[in-house]
């Protein structure tokens, strides 16, 4: 298999792989920890391979995660398109910030889904949430430097040998 038909797979293999671990069933006292993988995913390929993770890509993400989910069409499409729009914008910082700034900015990017989720629930009719709805953004900070190494190592191992 050619180089980048194994970084193909790589991109689409570690999506849906968040996919996989953000319907991962968890015990109801664990469910409020549970990060935003899918986000997590798309902030990592954001940064590092921006030609191919648009506006429009996180859009149609969010979409299946809506549908595999069974959540309100579109919540996740807006959420990923808010913070892809926002790490694409500020991207050239990004990469060169040590890792526990930007551990630090994934935790504003994990706060500010969160507050797109209570904006699009209230305007649904939902209640407000528990205090517990923020933890999920300090557990995705805490992640972030597993999944930017972990996902860079597998990139950098497809990069070896390319001249």
């Amino acid at each position: 298999m050619n180089r980048s038909r194994a970084r193909t797979w790589l991109f689409a293999g570690s999506i849906a792989f968040a996919f996989l671990l953000q319907l991962m069933p968890l015990p109801q006292t664990l469910l409020p920890l549970k990060p935003y993988w899918v986000g997590l995913v798309l902030v990592y390929w954001a940064i590092e391979t921006p030609e191919r993770v648009g506006l429009g890509f996180a859009f149609l993400v969010g979409l299946a995660g809506d549908l595999l989910a069974g959540q309100l069409l579109g919540e996740q499409a807006l959420r990923l398109v808010v913070m892809i729009f926002i790490v694409l914008r500020f991207r050239a910082r990004l990469r060169f910030f040590p890792m526990w700034q930007q551990a630090l900015a994934v935790l504003a990017l994990l706060l500010n889904d969160r507050i797109v989720v209570m904006m699009v629930r209230g305007f649904a009719g939902d209640p407000m949430p528990a205090a517990v709805f923020w933890l999920s953004p300090l557990v995705g900070m805490i992640l972030w430097p597993f999944v930017f190494l972990v996902l860079d190592d597998l990139r950098g191992r497809l990069r070896v040998g390319d001249s």
